[in-house]
């Protein structure tokens, strides 16, 4: 594992004392999955075709702290929503698909649900229960940055930490993936749950979606530079939008790899940014405010390179920009967007348009 900044002290500590009080264990006992977000510089939508795709982390993400319940029950409270979840885990779990309509979980608990079902449907035994508390990365919407696979991933993370099963990234890819496209009915690819178990710090993860094999790629930027060093070079923004629906019903890809190798944060800015633009003119994505604000972080001093991260109907754009030039770029954005999109930007959690954050590391139990 690399030196991600995330999660500090100070939250892994707060979630670790909610699974004491809810569970009367001591906070010792207590466990964590760390499950972070996840971009997509180059690749994002030819996932689904079997292509190559290029990922990583933020240190931003999921928290799950747990305790095994030392029976068959599931006890589970959020740092965002209302209520407690409560099943067992010798409870059989079927598709929604296939549920009638009053016995579906409508709740926040259905990615549980969902772990469960995928770790039954392959076949793995389960005795111990879970008691615990799942709590997002604060003051972010995390449209976009995979979330929801995020979650998937704690999940099955947890209920296997509990019940001593070990199993590996890739399988943890296909049970996540059971989790989306069987249990939940999504039609997704294996793009967001390969780059959160995968991801590497400071390397690019350089995946073949039809393969399913997947290499580190580290930039010369970055080699013999300490840990310490690495965020000085470049950082993340994340702008968000506050659009939360749809507002409107290779060769050559190893030479895109050659740019980050080499170091070369200008070209490789100017490949994400054509393939920001590849997805709203080749795939139809994005909707007006992503789009404006793809163009705002194109225009803004300091940015290497900008695209969507995710399909661009909602959430947020992601960019590479100097470090150096780091605050002022999140500055430019907050006020370019704010007067673009007022009532929109004033929906961001906190009304923080623009976050800059750093890369992330692999989902982890610690």
């Amino acid at each position: 594992m690399g030196a991600s900044s995330w999660p500090s002290a100070a939250e892994l500590s707060a979630a670790k004392k909610k699974v004491a009080e809810m569970s009367g264990r001591d906070v010792a006992d207590v466990r964590v999955v760390i499950s972070p977000y996840r971009i997509c510089p180059l690749g994002a939508h030819i996932d689904h075709q079997g292509g190559t795709v290029l990922a990583m982390t933020v240190n931003k993400g999921i928290i799950l702290a747990f305790v095994p319940s030392c029976d068959r029950q599931v006890i589970l409270r959020s740092g965002q929503f209302a209520g407690d979840v409560k099943f067992r885990v010798d409870e059989e779990q079927l598709p929604r698909s296939s549920m009638p309509v009053k016995e579906k979980d409508s709740g926040w608990g259905c990615y549980a649900r969902g772990a469960l079902y995928a770790l039954q449907k392959t076949g793995k035994k389960l005795n111990e229960g879970i008691i615990g508390f799942i709590s997002g990365s604060d003051g972010l919407d995390s449209s976009g940055l995979s979330s929801s696979a995020a979650v998937g991933i704690a999940y099955l993370m947890a209920l296997e930490s509990a019940n001593n099963l070990c199993v590996s990234p890739s399988e943890n890819i296909e049970l996540d993936k059971l989790i989306e496209n069987a249990y939940l009915g999504l039609r997704n690819g294996i793009l967001d749950q390969s780059a959160i178990l995968l991801s590497k710090y400071g390397y690019l993860t350089l995946m073949d979606c039809k393969t399913k094999e997947h290499t580190f790629v580290s930039s010369s930027m970055l080699n013999g530079t300490k840990s310490s060093e690495r965020a000085n070079k470049y950082k993340i923004l994340l702008a968000f939008s506050g659009a939360k629906h749809c507002l409107k019903d290779n060769p050559g890809y190893n030479c895109r790899v050659k740019a980050w190798a080499s170091g070369n944060l200008v070209e490789f800015g100017k490949l994400i940014s054509a393939s920001g633009l590849s997805s709203i003119q080749n795939y139809e994505c994005g909707c007006d405010p992503m789009i404006q604000l793809y163009e705002i972080l194109l225009r803004t001093p300091g940015v290497f390179g900008a695209r969507f991260s995710g399909a661009g109907f909602r959430g947020c754009c992601l960019a590479f920009v100097d470090a150096n030039q780091g605050e002022a770029a999140t500055a430019f954005v907050q006020r370019e967007y704010s007067k673009t999109q007022p009532e929109l930007a004033r929906q961001v959690p906190g009304g923080r348009v623009a976050l800059l954050c750093e890369a992330g590391d692999s989902a982890r139990v610690i």
